[in-house]
């Protein structure tokens, strides 16, 4: 999938989170009621609807801000919201997720929701409150003051225009402007067929249908459109000043437009069960790989991917890093030198497994001259769970545990075999006498010993157990151990004389 995981692992596991990026656009809340349909009401012919469950969650503009929080980012949202109940539900899921909403300003119109009533999975009605009324001058030039003041302190800005009235041509040309005084690249996701609005921004995200329209073509659907539709928002580049266009053709993937060339990602398979949000994954994706320094290519591959996993859920539901980083690290697609970290990034990756529902194994040994016994525990442990993590005696702990001639190997040369395992999903070294600090640290859900060993003389028993995890102990293999190799290299030695 991507050439090189390890500067991505990086930013999933903690690098976003010295980013900002401000979201600028149409705030909405996305009510959900769920129930089951069995009859037809005898008022009229409609079905009735048996409310089993409701919940809220943040859409538009929001929606993009919760997803850069998802992703570690410091997300900031500007916008308008009222003077409601709805305000209250948005501003409590947003705070929730820790997304800034400074720059959000309290206008006399309502607060934009949209109620959908879905029978299972089957969406009955959608009931839209909003108001079409143009909003005072002052609202949007108090607007204009929070984001032009905001802009300058952001890594990125993101304009999520889903055109109830937000993103005025003279609020983008005072952000882009603003912005590109202070080299910030702007990302766009449009509602309008006239990019001339977002003119001078890094790049604009439409989906097809938005780029034909803006195109003035109405047929896009065979290869030949298709390459007449990218020619045509390949001019558009040079025409607004445009750094690149990020085209979403949804099940195809995504297409880049650039000056110079035109590149395809492909989609991640996923069965889809709502696109609802996606085009905010994909967009608040691609800012943060770009502000984290990874290339467009790479970005996209990304966004591709985030899209690809919310997609798979029902309703607006934003992306979180434990679920690319479970979707990026399965035991067979992850390097070995990858799966070596120090023990916060191996807690916070224990930390983003566990979320995602995997069940994380722990042991740990010195491994000096692995052997079939090494082997058979590993393997043994695997099976306790889906990922396994080894904490690796250092070099300095392998002489106090075994004396001054050992190890034979080195901690890095150690670590380096045992992470090229199968059975081995992530390695961690540590000094210290015992694992306890790993252990507590990690918090796995199984803790594994090898050896002549009872529950109670397991380090760290009493921490794994209190957390509701569970201890196991693996008999040895016997006759296999490194001191066993050691005396037999010695007498072949010995006889070689």
């Amino acid at each position: 999938m991507f050439a090189e995981l390890a500067p991505i692992l990086n930013l999933l596991e903690g690098g976003f989170s010295q980013f900002k990026v401000l979201v600028i656009g149409d705030l909405m809340l996305d009510r959900y009621i769920i129930g089951e349909v069995d009859r037809i009401s005898p008022e009229a012919p409609v079905p009735v609807l048996r409310h089993a469950q409701r919940y809220e969650r943040a859409g538009g503009a929001a929606n993009v801000a919760m997803n850069l929080a998802g992703l570690g980012c410091q997300a900031f949202l500007a916008g308008f919201w009222g003077q409601d109940a709805e305000r209250g539900e948005l501003a409590a899921i947003l705070e929730g997720a820790h997304v800034d909403t400074l720059g959000v300003v309290t206008g006399t119109h309502p607060t934009i929701s949209k109620t959908r009533i879905v029978g299972r999975v089957q969406q009955l009605l959608r009931l839209d409150i909003e108001s079409r009324d143009p909003r005072s001058a002052i609202e949007e030039q108090h607007l204009l003051e929070r984001v032009v003041e905001l802009t300058p302190k952001m890594s990125a800005v993101i304009l999520s225009d889903y055109a109830k009235g937000v993103l005025t041509p003279a609020l983008c040309e005072a952000v882009i402007r603003a912005a590109r005084a202070h080299n910030i690249p702007v990302l766009v996701d449009p509602k309008t067929p006239d990019f001339s609005k977002y003119s001078g921004a890094t790049t604009i995200c439409p989906n097809l249908g938005e780029l034909a329209v803006a195109a003035r073509m109405t047929a896009y659907h065979t290869p030949e459109q298709l390459q007449s539709l990218f020619a045509a928002g390949h001019v558009m580049l040079a025409e607004h000043d445009i750094g690149f266009l990020t085209v979403t053709m949804s099940e195809k993937g995504i297409t880049v437009i650039g000056p110079d060339k035109t590149f395809h990602a492909p989609a991640r398979a996923r069965e889809v069960f709502d696109v609802s949000g996606a085009g905010d994954t994909v967009i608040a994706t691609l800012a943060a790989a770009t502000v984290g320094g990874l290339s467009i290519s790479v970005a996209v591959e990304l966004a591709n991917l985030a899209a690809g996993i919310v997609v798979g859920k029902v309703g607006t539901v934003p992306i979180a890093t434990h679920e690319l980083i479970a979707a990026l690290t399965p035991s067979s697609g992850i390097s070995a030198q990858e799966k070596i970290l120090d023990l916060p990034r191996m807690a916070l990756r224990a930390a983003e497994w566990r979320a995602a529902g995997e069940t994380i194994v722990f042991t740990n040994g010195c491994f000096d001259l692995l052997h079939v016994g090494h082997i058979t525990l590993l393997e043994e442990c695997h099976r306790f769970g889906s990922k396994l993590i080894l904490g690796l005696n250092s070099d300095s702990s392998v002489s106090t545990l075994k004396g001054p001639t050992r190890p034979i190997v080195g901690e890095w040369e150690r670590a380096r075999v045992l992470s090229a395992l199968a059975a081995v999903d992530g390695v961690v070294l540590f000094a210290e006498e015992t694992p306890l600090e790993l252990i507590r640290a990690i918090k796995p859900n199984v803790l594994v010993k090898g050896g002549d060993y009872t529950v109670e003389t397991v380090v760290g028993h009493e921490d794994v157990l209190a957390h509701g995890g569970r201890v196991e102990i693996v008999p040895t293999v016997v006759g296999h151990s490194t001191t066993n190799i050691v005396k037999k290299l010695a007498v072949a030695k010995s006889s070689s004389v």
